[in-house]
């Protein structure tokens, strides 16, 4: 195939084609004697996956860094790793959704009822459970996204209230909020709303219309990206 062909079939611009084969997401193409390009089927099965990869970018948690990872071994003809690292990022897109609806379930819990009487976790079991580094929700604390209790030994303890607000921060990172404007956004609803405490916060008109909007988008294009990395699943099974 011409660049122009294998173009139109991959439904992108000849310049774009050029492009991944000079960022080998595609393997090095052979030229005819009369010097023109000549791609393969596997060259257009490799553009499919590119394409799917990077069709989704909503996401923080270096989900690109995921997708190019994917395309490269690709690119490499190193399928069945490229396929192994596209079944891990299908499983990394499970695990933000399964995140994104337990945010949703302990905003409709928290709603309705106190929580009292709840484990108390160390900053350790804190951000292994929510599968968050540790110097991450440091960062948080430190630009003021929440505050945290500490014990005797000046040790972090978070309680019940506390996990439902890191959970709550980390549904809006997913969904590209920056630190800065989440911080804006619960400094908005502080201000109007006068809040002192986790429920006032999520009983907020503001919150409520703004979280479940997010959600809404979150989920909607959670499920985009893990139909596309299916597909790409589906392609690499036949190449390898």
């Amino acid at each position: 195939m011409r660049t122009s062909e294998i173009a139109k079939k991959a439904q992108i611009h000849p310049n774009t084609v050029r492009l991944y084969e000079e960022w080998k997401f595609i393997s090095p193409v052979p030229r005819k004697e009369n010097g023109y390009r000549e791609y393969s089927e596997v060259h257009l099965q490799q553009l499919y996956i590119a394409r799917l990869a990077f069709k989704q970018e909503f996401i923080q948690n270096n989900l690109r860094k995921k997708a190019t990872e994917i395309v490269l071994l690709s690119g490499k003809e190193l399928f069945h790793k490229s396929l192994l690292s596209a079944k891990a990022y299908l499983s990394f897109l499970y695990s933000e959704y399964d995140y994104m609806t337990k945010a949703i379930q302990s905003v409709d819990k928290l709603l309705h009822e106190e929580t009292t009487n709840l484990p108390i976790f160390t900053h350790k079991e804190a951000c292994k459970k929510l599968q968050l580094t540790e110097e991450t929700v440091r960062n948080w604390e430190r630009n003021g996204l929440f505050a945290v209790s500490r014990n005797a030994q000046n040790r972090r303890q978070y309680a019940a209230s506390d996990m439902q607000k890191l959970l709550i921060i980390r549904t809006l990172r997913s969904a590209h909020f920056s630190i800065a404007s989440i911080f804006h956004f619960f400094e908005e609803i502080e201000s109007v709303n006068h809040v002192t405490n986790i429920q006032s916060l999520l009983s907020s008109a503001k919150f409520k219309d703004e979280f479940y909007h997010v959600t809404d988008e979150l989920e909607v294009n959670l499920k985009k990206a893990m139909n596309n990395i299916k597909l790409i699943i589906a392609i690499l099974e036949k190449l390898q």
